[in-house]
């Protein structure tokens, strides 16, 4: 007798948020981004109500057969606006819940006329879900939440309940980039990411205070910039 196959569709995991939706008062222009633009950018189905099944997008329908890059948490689009233009050849997710920063984005893309881009405007942890595995070629986390305080350590992206699923989604060989201008925060970087199934690429000890090649300057980065901070950037590759 055959074992019947059961047609229960995943449950929504209890994900607590802590950061922001939405800040000060959106922009008309901005609203106008908002209404007219973002669904155009949708990566596919993400949202739980759209997707209860959890069935993988169609990466290969979204970019052509691209490979894939992955930015978790974009700020106000400047790196993930400056990357889509400068590699046409590959197609970029970006992931944000702050709503205005979508907004600010959204302008940033009108304005580059780039067309190579797709726009998560939520959770990471939702699009995690449904990614297909071993299918992005590079990510980025740059200037992330910092939660200062000892026991809110947890809510960092650099967890495993966040590092494990984003190594899930990632190819052997990848690379995973991540700036942030809070010392305790690399340290808790490199005590986490190498766990989570990476190795960290830096040949001398001053590595994580030269910028990339390709990187340009956010308004994170200027920020820490003028308040004393020093920016570290760290590079990981996916173990084979």
């Amino acid at each position: 007798m055959g074992t019947a196959m059961s047609t229960q569709t995943p449950q929504r995991p209890r994900r607590n948020f802590y950061g922001r939706f939405k800040g000060k008062t959106l922009k008309q222009s901005q609203k106008t981004y908002l209404s007219e633009d973002l669904d155009a950018l949708s990566p596919g189905a993400v949202d739980w109500e759209s997707n209860p099944e959890r069935s993988p997008l169609d990466l290969k329908a979204l970019f052509g057969g691209k490979d894939v890059w992955l930015e978790i948490g974009f700020g106000g689009g400047e790196h993930l606006v400056h990357q889509a233009a400068s590699n046409p050849d590959i197609g970029i997710i970006g992931a944000e819940p702050y709503i205005n920063g979508v907004a600010m984005l959204l302008g940033k893309i009108r304005k580059a006329g780039v067309e190579n881009l797709a726009v998560h405007p939520g959770d990471a942890r939702d699009l995690f879900d449904v990614l297909p595995e071993a299918s992005i070629s590079r990510a980025f986390l740059l200037y992330p939440d910092p939660w200062p305080k000892t026991r809110h350590h947890r809510r960092r992206f650099v967890t495993p309940e966040h590092l494990e699923p984003l190594a899930r989604s990632l190819k052997p060989g990848a690379i995973f980039r991540v700036a942030t201008d809070i010392p305790d925060y690399v340290r808790q970087t490199l005590e986490e990411v190498p766990g989570a199934g990476f190795e960290w690429l830096a040949e001398r000890p001053t590595d994580w205070r030269e910028p990339w090649e390709d990187w340009i300057s956010t308004r994170y980065e200027q920020k820490a910039l003028r308040e004393g901070r020093t920016p570290h950037y760290l590079t990981f590759r996916r173990n084979d």
